[in-house]
């Protein structure tokens, strides 16, 4: 008799188990994710310097941030204090989202070389990214300093001035970028500037303020694109199109009126 209460009693441990990670499922508790995993055979020990950072460039392109990490650190064994390894590492750990382990990095990278522009810009991105806006256009403002003929500063300074909605200084920084890369928002990740953009309403903004930079630019198919964006995100004050200066040539475009007409999605009468 006690060997089948035995028996019964495994069999219902044994179901219950088997019950809870469907229950774990449908719980409101937070599933960690997996760690990134090294892909490839660490560095070799006889690798100089120069082919290790090669190395670890060519892992960072396929994404293998973790490996390339390896790669740069082993490389700074036979090149120590190296300002653009530092850097390359930091950039590889944002990407991890490890950003305080970034933030070390580039403050390495400033460290080695005070003039390093792309270390103070990248420092600012990390800050940028722990949401210290005031931080990151102190950065950006320096990598400017260092070198005012990079598109990419005065295009995340502009996001940072957008963060804190100064919208003319934001305005600045992004007519700055696009004199001097016309397509500096086409190759942007744009996704990634939207995602901390507080609200939808601050996205249709920010959609708007750019076709009303590229209109004023006369590039009118940059300025149609974004436009039709904005009225797709519902941006509210969508009839100021009809009267701000920087739309008079748009307003003469043929698809202008068509645009305006379609009403995209959340455009209503």
């Amino acid at each position: 008799m006690l060997s089948w209460i035995r028996i019964g009693f495994v069999s219902l441990l044994f179901a219950a188990l088997l019950v809870l990670p469907l229950r774990a499922q449908n719980s409101e508790q937070l599933e960690v994710g997996p760690l990134p995993q090294r892909r490839v055979e660490p560095p070799a020990p006889g690798a100089t310097p120069e082919q290790l950072e090669k190395r670890g460039d060519e892992l960072r392109v396929d994404k293998d941030y973790l490996d390339a990490v390896d790669f740069y650190q082993a490389a700074l064994k036979g090149t120590p204090g190296s300002a653009a390894l530092f850097n390359k590492i930091g950039m590889c750990q944002l990407q991890m989202r490890r950003d305080r382990e970034a933030k070390k990095s580039f403050e390495r990278s400033i460290q080695a070389d005070h003039n390093y522009a792309d270390a103070h810009n990248n420092l600012g991105a990390t800050y940028y990214d722990m949401h210290k806006s005031d931080a990151a256009i102190q950065q950006y403002q320096k990598a400017i300093s260092l070198n005012g003929n990079t598109a990419t500063y005065y295009s995340n300074l502009g996001t940072a001035y957008f963060a804190k909605k100064q919208f003319e200084k934001a305005v600045q920084s992004y007519a700055k970028a696009v004199q001097l890369d016309p397509d500096i928002f086409e190759r942007s990740s744009r996704a990634g500037i939207q995602a901390k953009l507080s609200s939808p309403e601050d996205r249709a903004h920010y959609d708007y303020v750019l076709a009303k930079l590229y209109a004023s630019t006369g590039d009118l198919d940059h300025s149609l694109h974004y436009l039709k964006k904005a009225m797709e995100e519902g941006y509210k004050d969508i009839k100021n199109v009809y009267k701000d200066e920087e739309f008079s040539a748009l307003r003469k475009d043929p698809r202008f009126a068509e645009l305006m007409a379609a009403k995209p999605l959340a455009i209503s009468d």
